[in-house]
């Protein structure tokens, strides 16, 4: 079973989501917190495979939460629920840490696979709208000096550094073996040693870098 804990101020959607969760055989909602602070304590007294965060709250804000969760928890998972009126918060929450993001209008079945793909260590990195969330907020990070991190780019080979573009422009693993004609196998590989080179924990984070690294061109 995968432990969900769901955290938002509104008690609509608390009991919306966790009506949909519920009814999934291999999901189960184990919480609920109305703000930040609240869903800070109760990852560390529940310790669920997922959170889901809203952003905007009352005392600590999901931004600040989902910083604090993964601060004491590295391998914490947290979904971001957003709507489209909130898009500039999204980018903010990647760099926070979350594992990626959630339209407030899924579906039940987009709701259950969001939870079932971050909870299997993969980064819901939805093709149709990632592009657009990341590139429009990331510039900042264009108009911004570069974190001494992105140095770290010169540890890539060019097919590592390719394969990094194809992530940050959302493709899947399955996308990325077509468009370079090898094996998903080989994907994943790169993957995992481009996450080790960069010491970042998933596609996420490695897609946030791409921008901030400039290897992927805002509004392209």
């Amino acid at each position: 079973m995968i432990r969900v804990l769901i955290v938002d101020d509104q008690i609509m959607v608390r009991e919306g989501f966790s009506v949909l969760l519920g009814a999934m055989p291999d999901i189960e909602v184990v919480g609920e917190a109305v703000n930040g602070r609240e869903a800070v304590a109760q990852v560390a007294a529940l310790r669920p495979d997922v959170v889901l965060m809203d952003i905007r709250m009352p005392e600590l804000n999901g931004i600040d939460a989902t910083r604090e969760i993964v601060a004491a928890d590295a391998d914490a998972k947290v979904l971001v629920l957003t709507t489209f009126d909130l898009d500039e918060y999204v980018y903010q929450a990647l760099r926070a840490g979350a594992s990626g993001f959630l339209l407030k209008d899924a579906s039940a079945r987009q709701l259950a696979d969001g939870v079932r793909i971050v909870a299997a260590g993969e980064a819901l990195l939805a093709p149709t709208v990632t592009k657009r969330l990341i590139t429009e907020f990331a510039k900042s990070a264009d108009t911004a000096p570069r974190p001494p991190a992105v140095d770290r780019v010169g540890d890539l080979t060019e097919r590592e550094t390719e394969v990094l573009v194809l992530i940050a422009q959302g493709l899947s693993n399955q996308e990325i073996a077509d468009h370079l004609v090898v094996a998903e196998s080989t994907i994943k590989t790169h993957v995992s040693r481009i996450l080790v080179k960069l010491g970042l924990r998933d596609r996420t984070q490695a897609a946030v870098f791409a921008y901030e690294a400039r290897l992927v061109q805002v509004g392209r």
